[in-house]
């Protein structure tokens, strides 16, 4: 409630939850409360962007469905973005759209990977995007709606929804919430969109599918060589090994990106050390009915290495730096497919 004299006479709560209801019930939710989107509202989206509203930005190619620049800016209404975060929702469907699992069914994988939002540069501040504590967590508006808007879109415009044409067999917590700020201020080493070219500061976005994440908690170490050796127990597990290689991203806190560079190492060295570091053998893989003999290539014997990385490229080991430096905790990112490794500018 409120004492506010013109929002007693302009809001009726009953036809507030009235409109609600009625988005439930035309099927267009993913099952939490829309905002109604309003020709005005719509056009006050649009001013912030200099795209043709009638821009295709988004494709199933096998479905033969799409989304334009103006269906992307309903969703971001519906899914409670302010006007000004459109061009960081827009450009994260750009990025996406680089994905090649992304354009080759990926929405629709029984994988039922997540969209992970990374927001570098000015902007970040400028909207409020979060980059420190509880990073991929709740709280913060813009981290919590941008990566709503594209599973709305990706619902209601491309026709992709649960129990229908999207065959996720048990799906990702948090599928389409993850969006995250690089703590630049933090991190001792460029920002992931100066690895793809841009300069520091300027703002972009970039974009990958997750199959999942998985905490490496460590803060009791005494060498980075220890925390390496955990990230690389961690990534070389065989439960998420599916294919020949696979690629896997590190979303590293601060602390342990400022361990690793204090010992003289960068980010390609970090990458290179794990690369070289988490391999299987055939027996290892087989004994938990994973052995890749199979493969055109094989049989293998018993004590033949598998790499897991394909290279020690940034595009097989993207490595972010992101959450806060109260405790030395990071992620491993599974990334679904490959990432396309680059980064887009805000248009």
């Amino acid at each position: 409630m409120t004492d506010s004299p013109s929002a007693e006479t302009t809001l009726d709560a009953d036809a507030t939850v009235a409109v609600i209801e009625h988005m439930y019930a035309e099927g267009w939710s993913d099952g939490l409360p829309l905002v109604p989107a309003t020709e005005a509202g719509v056009a006050e989206f649009l001013r912030y962007t200099t795209r043709d509203p009638d821009e295709v930005i988004a494709r199933a190619i096998a479905l033969g469905s799409s989304a334009t620049v103006r269906d992307v800016a309903v969703h971001a209404l519906m899914a409670g973005c302010r006007p000004e975060y459109l061009p960081v929702v827009l450009t994260a469907w750009e990025a996406l759209s680089a994905e090649r699992a992304a354009r080759g069914g990926g929405w629709q994988s029984t994988s039922g990977p997540a969209p992970l939002v990374v927001v570098n540069g000015e902007v970040a501040a400028e909207m409020g995007f979060n980059s420190t504590g509880g990073v991929l967590g709740p709280g913060f508006r813009p981290n919590a709606t941008v990566p709503r808007a594209i599973g709305l879109t990706v619902r209601n415009s491309l026709g992709i929804r649960p129990h229908e044409l999207e065959q996720a067999t048990q799906g990702l917590p948090g599928r389409w919430s993850l969006c995250i700020a690089e703590n630049e201020e933090e991190s001792p080493w460029d920002p992931v969109s100066v690895d793809n070219g841009f300069a520091p500061g300027e703002s972009a976005v970039s974009a990958m599918l997750l199959r999942t994440c998985e905490f490496v908690d460590n803060r009791s170490f005494r060498s980075p060589e220890e925390v390496l050796r955990d990230f690389a127990d961690t990534i070389r597990r065989s439960g998420s090994w599916m294919f020949r290689y696979a690629s896997v991203g590190i979303l590293l806190n601060p602390e342990h990106a400022r361990l690793f560079a204090s010992a003289g190492m960068s980010k390609q060295d970090v990458r290179a050390w794990l690369v070289e570091h988490t391999g299987r053998t055939e027996a290892d893989l087989s004994r938990n009915g994973k052995g890749l003999s199979h493969l055109p290539e094989g049989p293998f014997p018993p004590d033949h290495h598998h790499p897991l990385f394909r290279d020690a490229s940034p595009s097989s080991l993207p490595i972010i730096v992101a959450g806060s430096s109260n405790a030395a905790m990071s992620m491993v990112l599974r990334v679904f497919g490959t990432w396309s490794g680059q980064s887009f500018a805000l248009r």
